[in-house]
């Protein structure tokens, strides 16, 4: 081996630039060894998921960071719409049965009060500009604006038959509603209070959504099978995306909750009992391809950071997790019974 040389107090086998660069090369392994433990035991950031169960009569309440249900809450009859205020302080829930939006503190997971809704409450929004809050009476055939900090009702306006989908306008000028039975999307400004275009579109349509950059509004027609999507300019359709699941008829293939990426560059499609989501690309409007969910996928919401989406699955009883980045579900959680709606905050 020949002979040993010694630098202080240390004895070795080589010379010592030899040394040192052996010395720093297992420096730097040892730190990029620490370096990748750190990111791997680093926690995610926790959510806070709200899931109405509409034979339930609650709402779940799931840790996202465990992926545990961590309580539920007893709200009142039919649970379905469910959405939270601008500053995720509040969950509104829809109560169809008992004719009023229940309001859940989400610090303390109780119910504290009610807003007034009108008869059959079914799916509501909050505006993004100003926290007003719109839904859509079924059973009235009309939809009704709400003061959420003052607890009143602002104006109703009536709309079509069998009224469902409930979304604003990116700016918050408009809110737009989809009447199941006339399947028409009706465009209401809130400024005039009074519809300003009627857009007709496939049969029975339950959703009504905008891109973030407000470019395109897309409509589900559950019993068409199809989503429209129309331009805001001129409230014309432009195209007509539809499904095609191998092994299913088309009469399973039934379109219902849209969920766009904050990106804009994918669309996640409910299509109820086919128990697929389909992944569509904004920009050319084709499938992509179908994620197999829980049973009767309805509806669905992301995370605050956009990397996950959670789908409510009504028959299964459970919700599914999938992971947007990779397209792939990677979770079911348990939750009460027939869970229609979620919402997903910080709080």
């Amino acid at each position: 081996m020949g002979q040993v040389r010694t630098c202080a107090s240390l004895v070795f086998p080589l010379p010592p630039k030899a040394f040192l660069m052996h010395f720093t090369l297992r420096l730097l392994a040892f730190g990029t060894l620490v370096a990748g433990l750190a990111v791997q035991v680093a926690p995610a950031f926790a959510y806070t998921a709200y899931v109405s169960n509409e034979k339930g009569d609650s709402v779940s309440v799931i840790d996202t960071l465990s992926e545990k249900v961590v309580a539920t809450i007893a709200v009142g009859q039919r649970p379905r719409g469910i959405a939270a205020n601008r500053d995720g302080s509040e969950i509104y829930v829809c109560l169809g049965d008992d004719n009023t939006v229940r309001i859940i503190d989400t610090k303390t997971k109780k119910t504290i009060g009610d807003l007034p809704s009108g008869n059959d409450p079914e799916l509501l929004f909050v505006n993004p500009q100003n926290g007003d809050v719109y839904l859509s009476n079924e059973d009235d055939n009309k939809i009704t604006a709400i003061d959420p900090k003052a607890r009143k009702a602002l104006f109703s306006i009536p709309v079509g038959v069998e009224p469902e989908g409930m979304t604003v306008s990116p700016d918050g000028k408009l809110i737009v509603n989809t009447s199941e039975t006339t399947n028409m999307a009706h465009v209401i400004d809130i400024a005039q209070k009074k519809i300003i275009a009627n857009v007709l579109v496939d049969q029975r349509p339950r959703f009504v959504t905008f891109k973030h950059d407000g470019s395109e509004m897309w409509v589900s027609s559950e019993v068409g099978g199809s989503i429209s999507v129309i331009d805001p300019k001129t409230w014309k359709i432009t195209q007509k995306i539809t499904f095609n699941v191998p092994g299913l008829a088309a009469e399973e293939i039934q379109p219902v909750g849209i969920g766009i990426s904050r990106d804009d560059k994918l669309a996640f499609i409910a299509l109820g009992p086919a128990n697929r989501i389909a992944v569509v690309d904004v920009a050319t409007h084709k499938v992509l391809k179908y994620l197999l969910v829980g049973q009767r996928v309805w509806h669905m919401d992301f995370t605050p950071d956009g990397k996950q989406l959670w789908t409510t699955n009504g028959v299964s009883n459970d919700v599914s997790i999938i992971d947007v980045a990779s397209l792939r579900v990677t979770k079911s959680i348990p939750v009460g019974p027939q869970p229609w709606g979620v919402v997903i905050t910080d709080k």
